[in-house]
């Protein structure tokens, strides 16, 4: 049976009974949400499953092959289940590793927050994430830097109810979008794409004219419908450009 502990932690006590599988699929959700289980994580069998929760492997089979549907693991014949990796490639406009990009191009990378804040979800947060007000978010204020200039600058909110590992997290080695694509697989994206002028202070700490204007990439993720992050993405238009190259074949969306 599920502990007591991880029951609540999951969100697994209501005061209405849910169905055996989705209550299994929770917590196996919570797992991975976590980063207890990561990408490549190899989850139990189905028979060392059904003997943890006490129910049968129909039940299990259904908790596993909701969690495969929506794409947060991966059922291999033969071989059992795994945590599935970020989808990064499998959209048109895809989720690029900020540190990975600019050390990528041979430039050395540092990255500083500015601000760190937990708080109680406002209106505003909720808004953002594209939920009802509910539960506590980690908000970051991030500048990134290629060499010595500055790159991009990122504001962001994170949903503890589905990453409660950013609460521990000192993202001291790694910046929080490196962290999320390492460790809490997502399932959806949305991206807005804008331009807009730049303001007195964004333009000092992007060294920037404060006549220039900026590329603004505003994004929310998902996993499993429910909202894992909300950032917002700030370059210097002049030192920026978005290339995207596909097929008609190739998934749009997502």
């Amino acid at each position: 049976m599920i502990r007591a502990r991880r029951r609540q932690e999951a969100g697994l006590d209501h005061a209405d009974p849910i169905p055996r599988y989705l209550e299994i699929q929770r917590d196996l959700q919570d797992r991975i949400a976590s980063g207890e289980w990561p990408p490549g994580h190899r989850v139990p069998p189905e028979h060392e499953l059904q003997a943890r929760y006490g129910c049968s492997r129909m039940t299990v089979n259904k908790a596993l092959s909701t969690l495969a549907g929506v794409g947060l693991i991966e059922r291999r014949r033969r071989s059992g289940s795994f945590v599935a990796a970020p989808k990064s490639q499998q959209t048109i406009l895809k989720i690029h590793d900020i540190k990975a990009e600019i050390a990528a191009s041979g430039r050395p990378y540092r990255f500083s927050i500015l601000s760190r804040t937990r708080r109680r979800m406002s209106a505003d947060d909720a808004t953002r994430l594209g939920i009802a007000q509910d539960g506590e978010v980690e908000a970051l204020d991030v500048i990134h830097f290629a060499g010595e200039t500055p790159f991009v600058m990122e504001e962001r909110l994170i949903n503890l109810k589905v990453a409660p590992g950013a609460r521990g997290e000192s993202f001291v080695d790694s910046p929080p979008g490196t962290w999320l694509l390492n460790l809490v697989p997502w399932t959806d994206a949305e991206h807005i794409i804008r331009a807009e002028p730049v303001s007195g202070p964004m333009a000092l700490r992007l060294a920037m004219s404060s006549r220039g204007a900026c590329l603004v990439i505003e994004r929310r993720t998902w996993q499993a419908g429910e909202a894992i992050t909300w950032v917002k993405l700030t370059y210097p238009g002049e030192r920026h450009r978005l290339t995207s190259r596909f097929s008609p074949g190739d998934r749009i969306g997502g």
